[in-house]
């Protein structure tokens, strides 16, 4: 972590990441963003899901009770409402599904029978983010990522989180957190006034609203007992919040198997995870009765439910395919040179390779139509040598390349123009090493244009249900997977398989492909 505080902490790059029409991400690798520091340091400058249901004998009413009415005279829920943008933009906005919504409503739906606070009402937002968490702001405003549901297993386990994000908002925890947002927003405006618009200031402002939603560990403690009591209530498997805590300590597992993952923007660094932890779920759920004997896991509408879900990158941010990266919306592609892992970011396409080699990639919209050579030379890059810019043509597309030094790091700066954009790269390499040019080269050569039928046949990847047939097992239904090498440890992560375990015929699986 104190890798990546260092690329946090620098204020050097001031131009945009891309937006819509360009590249973002969520953010995964710690150790790969310090190395990122370098290339910084080169650079100057609700939707509400629950159905509103009536009976068809009786009118509609001319006032109907619909979120907004119940809400407008809260107070928790003017301050939920003034964050939900900013969260919303944090986890790379809505996901979009009607099937998924309205499975997600039905399960919220039974839990705000059983709630502790009937007059309650709740706007529940599916966040487009393949992180695993979900978290709740005062007022009643719930949200759950997309990559938590492909996590889960069955609609208990579902019902597990929001009820325990439920047992948040009905126990007014919002209201000690109100008095920390006063801090954060004193917090906030420090960063804004010193940072600007640069990453750095944007990551620290993204941090500070997440941390809005986080809560004190005996918050958490109370929280998992309204929960588990609204699963049992709901009937539901009370034993799921137990169990999904499990899934989630695997997938934190999983992904600390690479050091350098970063789960900063994850359920598990902001809710406290302990064998404790779920012991006590256990201990709680045994007062509606003996595990596997009580409550309704709901699997089989859970899986139709989420088939088809989305699964990591949307197509909006683009793809990571092994060592390129292409986008079929903005129409380009290129290659990293072996070994180097791609990291598709909010703020830029980050690639990071061995001793200490990192390159950043991104795009501003070229307003102006300047010489590349001048813009280049424009001020946004410290540490230029004015002598070494020079004209060139990549793939038969206007570009320019010079060279910079900072602290301990050499550069290359390579901009390319296409249509009306300026797509950058910056390749930093310690002081001295001679590996420079070879991995500029890899990316200025690999760099060019997606043909119509390549883009056309770029497909993002999705949670697959799939039936068991004879003669399949685990490794069989692992090797079906896409978009990882680990194919085996992610099939058995997403399914909750643990050792040993096998499958049998007409058992129902998740695997990942497009």
């Amino acid at each position: 972590m104190m890798r990546r505080n260092r690329l946090d902490s620098l204020t050097t790059w001031k131009s945009p990441a891309l937006s819509s029409d360009g590249i973002s991400a969520p953010q995964r690798f710690a150790r790969r963003l310090m190395l990122l520091s370098a290339v910084a340091m080169a650079l100057n400058g609700c939707q509400t899901l629950i159905d509103q249901s009536y009976q068809p004998s009786v009118s509609p009413s001319s006032n109907p009770q619909i979120v907004d009415e119940v809400q407008k005279n809260d107070p928790r829920a003017a301050m939920g409402a003034r964050e939900h943008p900013r969260i919303v933009a944090s986890y790379g906005g809505e996901y979009k599904d009607a099937k998924t919504e309205r499975l997600v409503a039905r399960i919220a739906g039974a839990l705000t029978a059983v709630s502790e606070n009937p007059s309650q009402s709740y706007r529940i937002t599916i966040l487009n983010s393949p992180a695993i968490n979900a978290f709740a702001l005062p007022g009643g405003y719930l949200y759950v990522t997309r990559g938590l549901l492909a996590l889960a297993n069955d609609a208990s386990e579902v019902a597990a989180v929001l009820s325990h994000e439920m047992g948040h908002v009905t126990a007014n925890h919002g209201i000690e957190r109100q008095k920390r947002e006063e801090a954060e927003v004193i917090a906030s405006r420090v960063v804004a006034e010193v940072l600007s618009s640069d990453i750095a200031g944007k990551q620290a402002l993204a941090r500070g609203k997440l941390r809005l939603a986080a809560f004190s560990r005996q918050q958490e403690l109370q929280a998992d007992v309204i929960g588990v009591r609204m699963l049992g209530e709901a009937g539901y498997d009370p034993y799921s919040a137990a169990r999904f805590l499990d899934s989630m300590a695997a997938y934190s597992r999983f992904m600390s198997v690479d050091p350098e993952a970063d789960q900063s923007l994850d359920f598990l660094s902001s809710h406290p995870n302990s064998a404790q932890r779920i012991e006590l779920a256990r201990t709680h759920a045994r007062a509606f009765g003996q595990e596997g004997s009580v409550g309704d896991k709901g699997r089989d509408y859970y899986l139709d439910g989420i088939d088809g879900l989305l699964y990591g990158d949307s197509p909006e941010e683009g793809y990571v395919r092994g060592q390129t990266f292409l986008h079929g919306g903005l129409g380009i592609r290129f290659d990293v040179p072996p070994d180097f892992h791609i990291d598709n970011k909010v703020e830029a396409v980050m690639a990071t390779g061995p001793n200490d080699i990192a390159v950043r990639f991104d795009g501003v919209a070229d307003n102006q139509n300047q010489s590349l050579t001048n813009y280049i030379s424009s001020g946004w890059v410290t540490g230029l040598d004015p002598s070494t810019i020079q004209p060139i043509t990549i793939n038969g597309m206007e570009a320019a390349t010079a060279r910079a030094s900072a602290d301990r790091w050499d550069f290359d700066v390579t901009v390319i123009r296409n249509n009306s954009q300026i797509f950058r790269f910056l390749t930093a390499v310690p002081k001295g090493s001679d590996a420079l040019e070879p991995t500029a080269n890899v990316l200025r050569a690999s760099f060019r244009r997606m043909t119509p039928a390549e883009a056309a046949s770029l497909k993002p990847l999705r949670i697959r249900v799939v039936t068991v047939r004879p003669g399949e097992n685990i490794s069989t239904l692992a090797a079906r997977m896409m978009g990882t090498d680990r194919k085996l440890d992610l099939f058995k992560l997403i399914n909750a398989l643990p050792t040993g375990a096998a499958v049998s015929t007409g058992d129902r699986v998740k695997i990942i492909a497009e």
